[in-house]
């Protein structure tokens, strides 16, 4: 019990935090302080609605099952393509083949990194102009 007591002791400092008089935010802080040191009130709270009665939980439930049901009922109506996974990769694979590719998407790696590097070359600066000194 001593033990406890001592180490809740120990917590009481933090919540009683000292402001720096020299700071020279100190009475700002000081004044939001005592402004806010009464928050939250019970005013604050919003007030408590009472919970609906079983017979509205009930029909809620009733609800939802229902469109659960519906919505199953549609699911099942749909006609799913994804029977076949072979059929589907081929599918796939000839639209991307008849979709035409921009030159920009055909450069490999080497390619750009060889126009990366003319273009650095360009735009090396020029020698410096030598100036006749006075």
């Amino acid at each position: 019990m001593l033990v406890g007591g001592v180490c809740l002791s120990g917590c009481v400092g933090a919540f009683d935090p000292q402001v720096d008089a020299a700071s020279p935010v100190a009475p700002r802080v000081v004044a939001l302080v005592e402004a806010n040191r009464s928050y939250p009130r019970w005013e604050d709270f919003p007030k408590a609605t009472p919970a609906p009665e079983p017979v509205q939980v009930a029909a809620r439930v009733n609800t939802l099952r229902a469109t659960g049901g519906a919505l199953a009922g549609e699911v099942e109506r749909l006609e799913w393509t994804l029977g076949d996974a072979e059929a589907f990769q081929r599918d796939v694979a000839a639209r991307i083949a008849a979709t035409p590719v921009s030159p920009e998407a055909v450069q490999t790696t080497e390619d750009i990194e060889a126009r990366a590097a003319a273009l650095r070359a360009r735009a090396t600066a020029p020698p410096p102009i030598d100036r006749p000194r006075p």
